[in-house]
């Protein structure tokens, strides 16, 4: 490592400098990212370049005042520690693996690359199986940006060398992914007590009270099931709607029936598959009348499913699915909603739409990492919000400033000046009576006890010996 690397300024300035080589490097960009379920560039534009960076002129401006070390003097210190100075810094993990996800895989990846390094991390990124491409190109330019080769390292795509990376025993492995990658990566990182950022799928709800605007709720339902072929965590998944409002769901099955089929990728083919085949068998219905499983089975592609007549504790209420499927849930009392949202096992995000105050009084009960008003998905792409899960959506943010700080520790450092030292003295006659005083002169809730306690701390209190 450099001499200049360690200069957290430098750092910010490198990382800054990034921003400006995706731009040149745009095309090559676009086409690694284009695939069977990534088909209009627009995509990757909006959904990864744009916002990517964003996060990287957030750490140019940002990284070095979220980083910089807090100093504790005078003001606050208890009197018992007279003379004492601290200062709190925030120091590099060391070693951080990044296992990174096929569905953004330069968003999501290059954040955290990018808050690792700034925080002084050593990082190693092992792309998902199909981003081979990306993640080169992704390093590359963090390389070309003036990163250290030392600092910043591509592995294989393989099982193996995931497997292998976890067992060296990182500093800190922060996951994308599926819940029950999430399992096995936790059990691995067991063994040498590694820290863990874990990422992990959704299940988002999108709430709908009264006064919502149904155009806007039409627009966004779309935009979220057909963006990234619906392989998005935080894709709506379950629309909950009032008992008599039939309206909306005609309005959003109208469009829905407008869309083209999209190719599911194959890592979530199966667990589509099985969620619909439970929900038909439990009685589901079939809104659009769309889905061919004999189609789906051989080619991946599937046509947005609307499915009716399912509960909130359902399996298909339940599941990460990385498809274009959504469920109608009905409810009689909004405060219903807040039970269903907080009992699912994914609590990831959610939207609601609807009058202001009433949406903000239900967001606040909500069990989630993120919640949207009267939008979904996009807002959570600003570089200065954390984002992250709760439940089996994983623990742990990036992005943000809590973010850059979850890949830091902090280390004390404390300087004592002056020579009033009590606690190295001998233990004298009185010592009892006068720290009982003390505590009792600092911290009691009266006047009367803190008069009791200077008669006390003069040897006149309870605590005199006889």
């Amino acid at each position: 490592m450099s001499d200049q690397w360690t200069d957290l300024a430098h750092r910010c300035r490198t990382i800054g400098r990034v921003a400006g080589l995706v731009c040149q490097r745009s095309d090559d960009f676009i086409a690694a990212c284009t695939s069977e379920q990534r088909t209009d560039p627009v995509e990757t534009v909006t959904g990864e370049l744009i916002p990517f960076c964003a996060g990287l002129q957030f750490l140019r401006k940002r990284g070095r005042s979220i980083l910089v070390p807090r100093r504790f003097g005078l003001r606050g210190r208890p009197l018992w520690l007279w003379g004492l100075r601290s200062n709190v810094q925030r120091v590099a993990l060391g070693r951080v693996l990044i296992l990174g996800t096929w569905n953004y895989p330069v968003l999501l990846s290059g954040a955290q690359i990018a808050q690792a390094l700034v925080a002084g991390n050593q990082v190693h990124l092992k792309p998902a199986p199909g981003t081979e491409e990306s993640a080169a190109l992704l390093c590359g330019v963090f390389y070309d940006a003036g990163v250290p080769s030392d600092q910043l390292e591509l592995l294989d795509s393989s099982v193996a060398a995931a497997t292998q990376a976890i067992a060296s025993g990182p500093d800190l492995i922060v996951l994308t992914g599926a819940a029950g990658t999430g399992k096995k990566v936790l059990q691995a990182a067991a063994e040498s007590l590694s820290q863990c950022i874990m990422e992990l799928s959704g299940c988002d709800a999108v709430v709908v009270l009264d006064g919502a605007d149904r155009k806007r709720l039409v627009a966004a339902i779309r935009f979220g099931l057909q963006f990234n072929s619906g392989a998005t965590c935080i894709g709506p998944r379950r629309l909950m709607l009032s008992r008599d409002d039939q309206e909306t769901q005609d309005l959003i099955a109208s469009e829905l029936r407008l869309m083209p089929e999209v190719t599911v990728h194959p890592a979530a083919r199966a667990g589509v598959l099985e969620a619909l085949q439970q929900a038909f068998a439990s009685g589901a219905e079939d809104v659009l009348g769309r889905f061919d499983l004999q189609a789906f089975r051989q080619t991946g592609k599937m046509a947005p499913v609307m499915l009716a007549g399912v509960t909130a504790d359902q399996p298909i209420a339940q599941a990460d699915l990385f498809a274009p499927v959504i469920s109608v849930i009905r409810y009689e009392r909004p405060d219903e909603v807040v039970r269903w949202v907080n009992d699912c096992p994914y609590r990831l995000a959610a939207s609601l739409f609807g009058q202001r105050d009433q949406a903000i009084r239900l967001a606040e009960q909500f069990s989630v990492g993120s919640v949207v008003i009267n939008d979904l998905i996009a807002p959570t792409a600003d570089p200065r919000l954390p984002f992250g899960g709760r439940g089996s959506s994983g623990f742990g943010v990036t992005r943000g400033a809590e973010g850059l700080l979850s890949m830091t520790t902090p280390k004390v450092i404390s300087v004592r000046k002056g020579k009033l030292l009590p606690h190295l003295q001998p233990r004298r006659p009185g010592d009892l009576a006068r720290l009982h005083g003390l505590l009792h002169f600092l911290h009691a809730d009266s006047l009367a006890a803190k008069c009791k306690a200077i008669l006390r701390m003069a040897g006149r209190g309870k605590d005199e010996p006889r």
